[in-house]
């Protein structure tokens, strides 16, 4: 039978405050054969493209965070990524299929909940793009927009870590409503990108603000309407203080936390009340029978080229960590992809 050496990247131990290199080791496991055992019921298949995602740091710690179970040392990440079918014994794939879904940071992986793969029928998009506005990060900004804050022409829409997978869809979705959006970013590069690639009415670049609650009536003098969450800690303080009555708040993620020993405090609570916020959190592991919806609505955006999307491509397996890392560094522009191999 023929077999292939796997060269992973796993992690080296848990995790104790922000996740570092020296947390993943980049080894070669022992050889693994090219085909399944028969009725095994699994996929074997060639990673493509793996996804870097903030949401990976609180798996490398000890205990589970909500209802995902944490890496363990001395096995592979596991993360989305683009891949193309070696072996099948599950009778949805067949040899040759170009799938995405959960796989693992190596070059090849034996999925055995194939229920978490979905087919890529759409070759005229680039593969890559399914570890972003084709996959996770698309569904979220979509999801979290559409589905949660139910926008209005003419409203005024926040977005925070606003260069990032999520934060540049949100934008575009936002302004193709007719809303006026303003972004945030920590360069003033990710500031102009955000104007002129994206089409954001404003962005700031939130480093270079003294007083964040000040900076947003600057570019808020009336109030949001809608905000969408990346970030958290005093982010959202100011936030809370600018919101319009009514508003709504969905809470993606926030990065500004996931890092540290214990989470901040977040004051000025009393506004979702005064204000009569609705403010509501998701896991979009819970909204994905929504994916053929967002697929119908947002290739045509993208064959017409009425939105933008922006990858930061980082090449071959071993520059995985490194490229993670700089997430929290905010080195990348745009949605941070590893490239493993060609198909």
């Amino acid at each position: 039978m023929e077999e292939v050496r796997n060269h992973q990247v796993i992690l080296k131990d848990y995790v104790n405050g922000s996740p570092k290199e020296s947390n993943m080791l980049l080894k070669t496991s022992s050889t693994i054969p090219l085909k399944l055992p028969q009725d095994s019921n699994g996929v074997l298949v060639k990673n493509l493209y793996l996804s870097c995602d903030p949401y990976l740091s609180l798996l490398m710690s000890k205990g589970q965070v909500g209802y995902l179970e944490s890496f363990t040392p001395g096995s592979p990440i596991t993360g989305f990524g683009v891949a193309k079918v070696v072996d099948s014994e599950h009778s949805n794939f067949k040899k040759g299929d170009i799938v995405w879904g959960l796989t693992g940071w190596e070059e090849y992986t034996i999925i055995t909940t194939p229920e978490t793969l979905f087919k890529i029928q759409d070759a005229d998009v680039p593969l890559s793009y399914y570890t972003g506005i084709l996959g996770m990060p698309g569904m979220t900004a979509y999801y979290g927009f559409y589905e949660i804050c139910a926008p209005k022409k003419g409203e005024y829409v926040f977005v925070s870590a606003a260069s990032g997978a999520v934060g540049q869809l949100v934008g575009q979705f936002a302004k193709l409503t007719g809303c006026y959006v303003v972004g945030t970013a920590g360069s003033n590069e990710k500031v102009e990108m955000l104007k002129s690639k994206f089409g954001f009415d404003e962005a700031f670049n939130y480093k270079e603000e003294q007083d964040l609650d000040a900076a947003l009536k600057r570019y808020f003098p009336e109030g949001i309407d809608i905000y969408f969450e990346n970030v958290g800690g005093k982010m959202l303080e100011a936030v809370l203080l600018n919101m319009r009555v009514n508003g709504r708040i969905s809470v993606c993620g926030m990065i500004s936390q996931y890092n540290l020993n214990q989470e901040e405090g977040v004051r000025n609570l009393s506004s979702i009340i005064m204000k009569r916020l609705l403010v509501k959190g998701f896991i979009i592991f819970d909204n994905f029978d929504l994916y053929p919806n967002y697929l119908e609505m947002v290739i045509p955006l993208i064959k017409e080229e009425k939105i933008c999307y922006i990858e930061d491509v980082a090449n071959g397996l071993e520059s995985a960590p490194t490229a993670f890392i700089g997430l929290f560094l905010g080195k990348n522009v745009g949605k941070q992809v590893v490239f493993v191999a060609r198909e």
